[in-house]
């Protein structure tokens, strides 16, 4: 029924023991877990099918502003976390074994992000080994993994055996919880824009002024809507209401420190590494989901005969496979976009595929990939200079790459998208559009308008 598994962590020179064990459980969703204890840290990773639910901190990663230099915090995360070094190990009954240290959380946006205000606790880099991880993946059921450290010198195989009679104990509790209470706002709040359309527009049309004379082709301006809930909003049910609403969406939600939380629901992957081989998918493009099927159809034939969004989108396919080359071999991208469809939005979609050279991890992927189009611009460094000018917001980790990774390289990260960070009863949404030739300020208005309605109505308690 379960197994243990010992790993041996490098901090400041010590060495220390990490201690796993992990068993099948059933019936339990990943609200009873997030509700388990409160005031620790906690998350929620899910795209349909395949979740993950984590609880406490057993150890950390995170990068100060100081340490945070053009690809320096990709390179300085992969060393902390590769402070635990996990051997063949053995397993210890007839169980599932523990599987691979698995780190969750996220990147700013800018390498120089500090970390203030709403941000406070979102450094340049922060991840969480959780100490409960709950993992439920379709038909292969739902795996419950405990972990912590233990001093120096102790004897991991008495931890092992503690440890999974505390697990044992877990199960029994999470397996009598029946979920958690809706703490729902009776009213929206008071919602007000930081950027005003006028605002915008003007933004929208420097850019444009950018474009006709080639200094950039394509620049991601976003805008940001400020909400106080009337009452406690736990971003805990809005991050399940989100996965409930949007089949599709890659749902993310990252509390490191209580009451301080990013919530969110990205239409793609900046990067997924599974023993080397990677995949993404670029997304741009975008427009309206339409009132019925027969609308739908045609918005997304549309879209697929549009010029402009053809031009955006391969722009971004492009860029993401030359930036790949250097560190993957059989880089594959498919010639022809498809739409991909969610509840509120329609974009188009390009899967690229590549096998990595040896020694790339997931984050060295990431480093070389973020900012992608998508998400910035194009050349990089232009957009960034206009969005530092014309965005009044900071960023911080709107954009950012957010997942996780293990120790073998592996994991899933998506741009933090359709977003909204939280302190308490303050909450500040985040969306943005493509700029190209060709744009609309008033249609790019709309478009943020349409994607800022999954998180609004997750707020509300909507359920679709």
């Amino acid at each position: 029924m379960m197994s243990g598994e010992t790993a041996v962590a490098a901090a400041a020179g010590v060495e220390r023991c990490l201690v796993s064990a992990a068993a099948g459980v059933e019936g339990v969703a990943p609200g009873a877990l997030l509700g388990f204890r409160p005031g620790e840290p906690r998350g929620f990773w899910a795209r349909e099918g395949r979740w993950f639910a984590h609880l406490g901190a057993a150890a950390e990663v995170r990068v100060a502003p100081s340490a945070a230099g053009s690809g320096d915090r990709f390179r300085t995360a992969w060393a902390q976390a590769r402070g635990l070094r996990v051997p063949s190990g053995r397993e210890r009954g007839p169980g599932r074994p523990p599987p691979p240290p698995r780190f969750f959380g996220g990147f700013s946006f800018l390498a120089d992000h500090q970390a203030e205000g709403v941000w406070e606790a979102f450094p340049p880099a922060r991840f969480i080994l959780p100490e409960l991880e709950l993992q439920g993946e379709g038909e292969r059921g739902t795996l419950l993994t405990l972990r912590r450290i233990v001093p120096p010198g102790a004897d991991p195989a008495r931890h092992e055996a503690e440890l999974g009679e505390e697990l044992d104990l877990l199960r029994e509790a999470l397996g009598n919880r029946t979920g958690r209470p809706l703490t729902r706002s009776p009213g929206p709040g008071a919602l007000s824009e930081e950027t005003d359309a006028a605002a915008w527009g003007r933004a929208v049309e420097r850019i444009l002024g950018e474009l006709g004379e080639g200094g950039v082709s394509k620049v991601v301006l976003a805008r940001a809507l400020s909400l106080q809930a009337e009452d406690r909003v736990d971003p805990v049910e809005v991050a399940l209401t989100l996965w409930r609403q949007n089949p599709g969406a890659h749902v993310f939600y990252f509390e490191p420190v209580a009451g301080q939380a990013l919530v969110g629901a990205a239409p793609e992957t900046v990067a997924t590494v599974r023993d080397g081989r990677f995949s993404a998918t670029a997304v741009a493009g975008s427009v309206g989901p339409g009132r019925c099927e027969e609308e739908r159809r045609a918005l997304a034939g549309a879209l697929l005969a549009s010029e402009k969004d053809r031009r955006e989108h391969r722009l971004c396919v492009q860029d993401m496979v030359e930036r790949l080359l250097p560190r993957a071999r059989e880089v594959r991208a498919r010639g022809e976009p498809r739409v991909l469809s969610l509840p509120a939005i329609q974009h188009l979609e390009t899967v690229i595929e590549a096998e990595l050279e040896p020694g790339e991890t997931i984050l060295s992927v990431l480093e070389a990939l973020h900012p992608t189009p998508a998400v910035c611009g194009l050349p990089r460094d232009r957009a960034l200079d206009l969005l530092r000018e014309e965005e009044p917001f900071q960023r911080g980790w709107y954009a950012g790459p957010v997942g996780w990774f293990d120790t073998k390289g592996n994991g899933v990260f998506a741009p933090a998208l359709r977003s909204a960070v939280i302190r308490g009863r303050d909450w500040r949404l985040f969306a943005g559009a493509g700029i190209v030739a060709g744009s609309v300020p008033e249609q790019e208005w709309e478009e943020t308008r349409i994607k800022f309605q999954p998180i609004l109505q997750a707020l509300a308690g909507e359920e679709g």
